[in-house]
């Protein structure tokens, strides 16, 4: 099955390693990190120009890609049920 992240993007859900809320896993300095250096090496991907609500990494043929979306952490994982 497939999993649309919000905008033009759509993922395979045994791709999915995590879905998460960014307003309260971005309080941690580690996650902080975790994403920033993530950032600086291009493995990840804003897919709309609205506030970012969650992100979703993903295990793409054996490559880590982070995709940040407007779609709310309960909503992706409403859509995988």
């Amino acid at each position: 099955m497939y999993l649309h992240l919000g905008g033009q993007t759509v993922v395979r859900e045994r791709d999915i390693v995590a879905i998460l809320d960014l307003e309260t896993t971005s309080v941690s300095k580690k996650t902080k990190e975790f994403l920033r250096i993530n950032e600086k090496m291009g493995l990840m991907e804003n897919i709309s120009d609205d506030i970012p609500k969650s992100y979703v990494i993903c295990n793409e043929n054996g490559n880590t890609k982070i995709y940040i979306s407007q779609i709310s952490s309960a909503t992706l994982l409403k859509r995988t049920e």
